[in-house]
């Protein structure tokens, strides 16, 4: 199986969550945005769908 590198921006998640969720009516904070946004790179990397690399 080939490995690529992968960009995972919390930022985006969010934007792209609050896109979502005003679609579909509802209106959340910047500070619930960033909760899922958090929770979803959490979720990506306990199914080791994603690993997380630090900058030095």
């Amino acid at each position: 199986m080939k490995e690529i590198d992968v960009i995972i921006d919390t930022e985006e998640i969010a934007e792209f969550f609050f896109r979502e969720l005003l679609k579909r009516g509802y209106v959340p904070t910047e500070e619930e945005m960033d909760e899922l946004a958090d929770i979803t790179f959490e979720y990506l990397l306990e199914k080791c769908i994603i690993d997380e690399e630090l900058d030095d």
